[in-house]
């Protein structure tokens, strides 16, 4: 009898062990297929929604935006990275090619519009006189959208930046996730 309590018990533990080799196996194939997954090529369509509905909303509150940057490729991103670096200017970004939230179409940059179609990047204007300053109430209204915004961030703060990252972060998203996975999930 204890000789079969020993074999049920080696029986179990290959079985076990077979069971978590496919498991291993499986998720290594996962993986890899994700980091095959090419690169998106324009800003996600839900942001691309929640970036109209932002401009609607402020307009309504008089308060006339643009958005000055979207989607960025990965090259387009290292240059902005190179500003103030090895470029002249100032440095406008911390994030290289590939780190930042534009190179997966999840992220705008947005800026007020003067009455004649220039930008202004003034954080106290208040073109609609309601006694706060039309930045803050266009972050607001982003927030409200379910962006995060870059004035929120410890550290470097980056005012024109509002970003929909479904709860990937970057390093999933080089990794090959995206959006639809967590989507999927709900």
């Amino acid at each position: 009898m204890k000789r079969l309590g020993t074999w049920l018990n080696i029986t179990l533990w290959l079985v076990i062990g077979g069971l978590f080799f496919v498991w291993v196996h499986n998720e290594l194939e996962f993986r890899e297929e994700l980091k095959e997954r090419s690169l998106p090529e324009g800003l996600h369509p839900i942001v691309g929604e929640k970036s109209k509905q932002l401009l609607d909303q402020a307009e309504e509150l008089g308060i006339p935006i643009m958005i000055s940057d979207g989607f960025r490729s990965v090259e387009s991103q290292d240059v902005l990275y190179d500003k103030g670096r090895s470029m002249e200017g100032s440095i406008v970004t911390y994030a290289r090619g590939g780190e930042s939230y534009h190179n997966y179409g999840l992220a705008i940059d947005f800026a007020l519009e003067n009455e004649d179609g220039s930008i202004s990047y003034d954080m106290q204007r208040d073109l609609n006189s309601n006694g706060e300053a039309d930045w803050l109430e266009v972050a607001r209204l982003g927030k409200e959208l379910g962006f995060g915004w870059g004035g929120d961030w410890p550290g470097f703060k980056d005012y024109p930046h509002l970003e929909y990252t479904f709860g990937l972060s970057i390093r999933e998203l080089q990794n090959g996730w995206r959006p639809e996975d967590k989507i999927s999930d709900k």
